[in-house]
């Protein structure tokens, strides 16, 4: 009954530590929110004695980046990368409609999943290994500040260091229905297609006009016929905007585009098909941008052999840990996995309904998961 009463009390203490980071509101796009959160992750960190180094990226140098390390000072071993990110994709008040709040043992909250969850599991349990010595290999901890919208200026930094360690942990939420970890994931890309026209009159002079909403329509039926489930090949027209008012030819339109590739040989073959795109119909020109955000993390030996370490962490820790199949969204790991690093995902808190308003984490699932961070950290050599 005892330890019942401990494992019921220690989950409830870490749904009201994490209760505080989710309400600390840290949209992609509101770079006063990250910074909270960074300050907020800093001083935990601080507090437990770790190494903390907060500095600013990108073009303006308006986004945060939180390093965080037990390192001893002048150890420049290869050690342990962990990564996690700060923002997530819910707006600013998200939390007058979608409190905080646990019902059902799941504690609910923008961002709670994806991925403060993970996030504050990770940090508390290096907190508890932060004096140099305690864990066979030295961590660094690096918490990114734009990851959901494409880690455009973190990449640099998270590369720089996968390239000194042995492996990369990431964070991010436990697949749904099992809580398992992810060592293959899609890569994914965006693509921004604007097609010209000619305007016209839509009634005086129609015939002089080309249409750029209906070529688009054309374009559209193109890139969309380029998804081929059986090899895992996806593609989605996700926003289209075009057009000025109802009794002019359209002289302009434009989509983004999503896509997501296995494996490279796919990538490769799906970029040229888009960056071959051609008009149908005559005197309309088309402009295309085509990126490949994220490379593929494709599952290798070494991600397997690693998977198979993390697996005795985790039933030390009282659960069985297994590896998901390939999932199309895409992460960090992408770009670590794309180095040649062993790197294995999904090692967050247990929960649902990632980017969504019904996110939740299971508080009695936090306990085994912060235990199995511990074995992890400190036993991983």
């Amino acid at each position: 009954m005892t330890n019942s009463l401990s494992a019921i009390a220690l989950a409830q203490q870490l749904a009201d530590e994490l209760s505080v980071w989710i309400q600390c509101e840290s949209p992609s796009n509101f770079p006063e929110g990250i910074h909270r959160m960074a300050e907020l992750a800093a001083k935990q960190a601080r507090d437990s004695g770790l190494t903390v180094n907060l500095t600013r990226i990108g073009k303006n140098n308006e986004l945060p980046l939180l390093v965080v390390t037990n390192r001893a000072t002048g150890d420049a071993r290869p050690g342990i990368l962990v990564l996690a990110h700060l923002d997530t994709v819910h707006p600013v008040g998200t939390l007058k409609d979608n409190p905080c709040r646990i019902e059902d043992d799941k504690l609910y909250g923008p961002g709670s999943y994806d991925m403060k969850g993970g996030a504050m599991l990770a940090l508390k349990a290096l907190g508890e290994l932060s004096k140099p010595g305690a864990t066979k290999l030295p961590i660094d901890f690096v918490m990114v500040p734009d990851e959901e919208v494409g880690s455009h200026a973190s990449r640099p930094y998270i590369e720089d260091f996968a390239k000194r360690s042995i492996y990369t942990l990431v964070a991010e939420p436990a697949r749904p229905n099992g809580g398992k970890c992810v060592t293959a994931r899609k890569g994914t890309g965006m693509v921004h297609l604007c097609v010209k026209g000619r305007p016209s009159h839509a009634g005086l002079q129609h015939e002089k006009g080309r249409s750029a909403i209906r070529e688009m329509a054309h374009q559209i039926l193109k890139l969309e016929a380029m998804t081929d489930y059986d090899r895992g090949i996806t593609v989605s027209v996700g926003t289209i905007s075009g057009g000025t008012v109802t009794n002019t030819v359209p002289a302009h339109c434009e989509v983004m585009v999503d896509f997501r590739i296995p494996d490279m040989p796919a990538g490769e073959e799906v970029l040229a098909r888009m960056q071959a795109l051609s008009p149908v119909g005559p005197d309309v020109s088309l402009e295309i941008d085509v990126e490949l955000n994220r490379p593929p993390m494709v599952k290798t030996p070494e991600s397997t052999r690693l998977v198979e370490k993390l697996k005795g962490c985790a039933s030390q820790a009282g659960f069985q840990l297994e590896d998901a199949p390939m999932t199309g969204g895409g992460s960090d790991a992408n770009f670590t996995a794309a180095l040649g690093i062993p790197s294995v995902d999904g090692l967050g808190a247990e929960g649902d309904g990632a980017h969504t308003l019904n996110e939740y984490v299971f508080v009695s699932a936090l306990p085994r998961r912060l235990q199995f961070w511990r074995n992890i950290l400190a036993t991983l050599e």
